[in-house]
This record gives C-alpha cells, sequence and structure tokens, in this order.
C-alpha cells in the first residue's frame, strides 16, 4: 500500500507540475508575441470596444495564468486528498475521484476569471488601462492597493487561509464519499482558496497582467502564504506594506 501511495503521489505530482508549466509557457509565448508587435489588435488596445471572441480571448489567458498562478500552492492538498482517497477505496487508483478534486478547484477559478475579465473590460472602457502591460495608474492603483491591504487584515482573510493552510483539517471536516464528494470538495477548497487570493489577484492591475515578473512574484506570495511557517504573520505584514504602499501612492497622485 505504501508503494502504491508513493506511486500514486509522483504521478499526481507530475501531472500538476506539467500543467502548471504548460500554463506557464502559454504566458511567456503570449508575452514573447505581444513584444515583437504581432498581439498588438484589439485585445490590448484601449479603449475600444470588445468583441465576444475578445472577452474569450480574455477570459481564456485569466485562466490560464490562475492556473499556473495557484496549482503549485494547491499541491499539498490535491496530493494528500490523492492519499486518502487511496486509502478510502482499498488499493484502487485513485486518479478519477483526484482529478475531479482538481478539475473542480480549477472551476471555482474559472469563475474568478470571468470576473476578473469582466473588471478588464470596464477598465477598458473607461480608458484607465495601459495598452501593453494591462495595468492602472494613480488613483485606480492607489485603491486597489490599500483594498488588497485592509482585506489582508481581516477576519474573513484570516480564516480562509488557515483552511488552505490546513489540508488535513479541511479534509477530516469535510469529507465526502465518491465522484460527487469529491468535486463537491473540489469547490468548496476552490472557494476557501479564491476567498484567500482575490484581491492579491486583483494586484495585477497594479503591477501590469502582462508583467510575468510581478504575475510570478504574487504566485510565489501566494504559495509562501500558504505554505511556510507562519503564513498567517507574512500575509498581515503584506497588508501593512500593501498599505502603506497605497498611501504613498495616492500622495504622489494627489500633489
Amino acid at each position: 500500500m505504501e508503494r502504491l501511495v508513493r506511486s500514486d503521489a509522483r504521478l499526481i505530482l507530475a501531472s500538476l507540475l506539467l500543467l502548471a508549466a504548460l500554463a506557464w509557457v502559454y504566458l511567456i509565448m503570449m508575452v514573447a508575441s505581444m513584444a515583437d508587435g504581432r498581439a498588438m489588435d484589439a485585445m490590448f488596445a484601449a479603449p475600444q470596444p470588445w468583441t465576444p471572441q475578445t472577452f474569450v480571448l480574455m477570459f481564456c489567458m485569466w485562466w490560464i495564468m490562475m492556473i499556473g498562478m495557484m496549482v503549485p500552492s494547491a499541491a499539498p492538498m490535491i496530493l494528500l486528498f490523492g492519499r486518502v482517497q487511496r486509502r478510502q477505496l482499498a488499493g484502487q487508483a485513485p486518479y478519477a475521484s483526484t482529478s475531479l478534486f482538481a478539475l473542480a478547484y480549477l472551476v471555482v477559478w474559472a469563475a474568478f476569471s470571468a470576473l476578473a475579465t469582466l473588471a478588464q473590460w470596464s477598465l477598458n472602457s473607461a480608458a484607465v488601462l495601459a495598452p501593453m502591460n494591462i495595468r492602472v495608474g494613480g488613483a485606480a492603483a492607489a485603491v486597489i492597493l490599500i483594498a488588497g491591504g485592509l482585506y489582508q487584515l481581516t477576519p474573513f482573510k484570516r480564516a480562509c487561509l488557515e483552511h488552505c493552510r490546513s489540508p488535513a483539517q479541511f479534509l477530516a471536516g469535510r469529507w465526502r464519499k465518491g465522484k460527487a464528494g469529491a468535486l463537491r470538495m473540489g469547490l468548496e477548497h476552490g472557494g476557501y482558496c479564491v476567498g484567500c487570493c482575490w484581491l492579491l489577484m486583483a494586484l495585477l492591475f497594479v503591477g501590469g497582467v502582462m508583467n510575468l515578473i510581478w504575475v510570478a512574484g504574487l504566485a510565489l506570495l501566494v504559495m509562501a502564504e500558504k505554505l511556510v511557517p507562519r503564513g498567517d504573520i507574512l500575509a498581515r505584514a503584506t497588508g501593512y506594506a500593501l498599505l502603506a504602499a497605497g498611501v504613498i501612492v495616492a500622495a504622489f497622485t494627489l500633489t
């Protein structure tokens, strides 16, 4: 059984790493195509009306970006789920249920991506987005920074982060049998993860949605909050830093 569990873990981890790597390859190729002008079309020119095709492409970009950013930090939960499933299924391969759990988790981030795409469309329509790197400045940036800082200090953030930091506790308290149970648990975990990170993801509009250094930095911050010891302290420190940055940006905007 232990050999089977280790084999499952290796396969699941390899699949997750491959999924995240493919997402990052897509993002790198997109940024590279923008750099040589091949993607300078209506998608990235602001302000001008979006077509339905633009919306779909932007949604796909956001969802793939969320996959690349969030799958690594979700790996411990998914690996533990697969381990428990192997034991619950009395030796049967846990891949189907684990895949459903991961898929449900990603569906929640797809819903977030749809909302992020709507936000981008609204900012594009208001002519406050820089066309190439998709970022805001001035007052809009200050508002996002201050809102993000305040949210980091809220009890809701702490509660969501605690669920994300405690995979064993989450599974023990919310275990459901069968494939329907796997879907439900994946949706619940995805909900807590979005609740933990949604305003951190909004910071993409400050640093630039197409700024891969900024994207990678936020992904590392999210991973650190979830995985390092006392990530809750890191979350609060990040909140104070974001508040300070927001106040500084607001001061420069008003002068």
